[in-house]
């Protein structure tokens, strides 16, 4: 049953466009390059690691206080932390 419904999804997605063959190819690359970049974080030493997180992380966050470009899961508590960071509208 299986490897016959694999058969007919293969056979069918031959007939794909190539787009779609190479939006999936680069998914794949960046999934292979993503797992790498896990397994050397997963080798480092976890202070330092920490470290450049909270690191990178305030830095996009006060990025987004201050360009107000935060995406939209972000805007309740980007607008909530706008009233005691500067904005750039606010230093017009």
């Amino acid at each position: 049953m299986f490897s016959a419904l694999f058969l007919a999804a293969a056979t069918r997605s031959l007939s794909a466009p190539m787009s779609i063959w190479l939006k999936l190819g680069i998914a794949v690359v960046a999934l292979i390059i993503v797992v790498s970049i896990l397994r050397k974080l997963a080798q480092m030493n976890k202070v330092l690691l920490a470290v450049v997180v909270l690191l990178v992380c305030t830095f996009v966050g006060f990025n987004w206080i201050y360009e107000r470009n935060e995406p939209a899961w972000a805007t309740p508590v980007v607008s909530k932390l706008a009233n005691f960071f500067p904005t750039k509208n606010s230093m017009k």
